[in-house]
């Protein structure tokens, strides 16, 4: 038996993130607060805190922004070796605007042309990457950033079938890449190679035309539509632009996984998806569906109240979260 190198690999792109301070809006702001994450580069940083062994594979331009984002991953000791370090393309940027209740917050992308846009499916050698990695986690984020990043997932997806990986994929539509349309043609026959589906209602509907009675039955209707081992439906309530429910369910095999929900106070929601990711996928990985469940919604919860997009919780305060831990000042 082989012995692995990586417990997951990620693969997709990293944004600079700009932020104007103090809810202003991007036309008043004279200074912007500067980030990096993305959706696959945010899993494998949550990952790595929890304790996984983790690759991240994305393309980035070879200039100071780009060594940025590479050099905060491999920060969070995360194995950057197969990070492409590109002269083609340029650093995808958003910016990230601060609603408070009746405003919304809004992201707006300033990402075309960027380096991983421009990937090709040959550029990697994915069967060196994957053939010792127990688990691979893509998103819909990727292949929708361009035709040959989509070329590049699909084959990213069939190298990791064919060495034995578990498959998780997060379906994440965003409506400023492509249309629903286009994300049901092009993701429909990348299924056939996930294990475990990540997803909302929402974006099930918009993607796939798929909706049940209720959650549950979305669920498994997903389930048996497209094959999946565990279907996993995250479930945010908004009371208001900054205080949230937060919780998720899982199918698998006919049954039912619940967990506890948080009610959470928002310092910054982004990345709080894949901060469920990561813990269900460490969770999963080490001890089943039920803990990867607990270590997805605790993480989550806990990525509410911490700035930028990365989760900087640790294994230890995330297991004090499952186990219910309190509100007073840890001394």
């Amino acid at each position: 038996m082989k012995q692995k190198k990586y417990d997951l690999v990620t693969f997709g792109e990293a944004m600079v993130r700009l932020s104007p301070p103090h809810f202003q809006r991007l036309e008043q702001a004279n200074n912007l607060d500067i980030q990096v994450g993305g959706g696959e580069f945010n899993v494998a940083v949550a990952a790595s805190r929890l304790g996984l062994k983790c690759a991240w594979v994305s393309a980035l331009p070879d200039n100071p922004l780009g060594r940025m984002a590479r050099n905060k991953a491999a920060e969070q000791g995360i194995d950057i070796s197969h990070v492409i370090m590109s002269p083609k393309g340029r650093q995808g940027l958003y910016f990230l605007e601060f609603g408070a209740s009746p405003r919304a917050s809004q992201v707006l992308y300033d990402r075309s042309n960027s380096s991983i846009s421009l990937i090709q499916p040959t550029d990697v050698n994915w069967d060196n990457v994957l053939s010792y990695s127990g688990a691979f986690h893509v998103s819909g984020i990727t292949p929708a950033l361009s035709k040959s990043a989509a070329e590049t997932t699909l084959t990213a997806l069939q190298a990791a079938k064919r060495n034995g990986c578990v498959v998780s994929y997060d379906l994440n539509y965003r409506a400023k890449l492509w249309s629903t349309a286009e994300a049901q043609k092009c993701q429909t026959p990348l299924m056939k190679y996930v294990d475990i589906l990540i997803t909302t209602e929402e974006d099930t509907d918009r993607v796939f035309g798929l909706k049940g009675k209720n959650f549950e039955e979305t669920a498994r209707r997903l389930a048996e539509s497209f094959g999946f081992k565990i279907v996993a439906i995250t479930l945010r309530g908004d009371l208001s632009v900054w205080r949230n429910t937060w919780t998720a369910i899982a199918a698998s095999g006919g049954k039912i996984y619940r967990d506890r929900t948080y009610e959470v106070e928002i310092v910054d929601r982004v990345g709080a998806g894949d901060s469920f990711a990561a813990g269900f996928l460490y969770g999963y990985l080490t001890s089943g569906i039920k803990k990867g469940l607990q270590f997805g919604n605790a993480a989550a919860a806990l990525k509410h109240t911490i700035p930028g997009d990365l989760n900087w919780s640790t294994l230890q305060e995330v297991t004090a979260m499952v186990e219910g831990s309190g509100l007073r000042i840890v001394r």
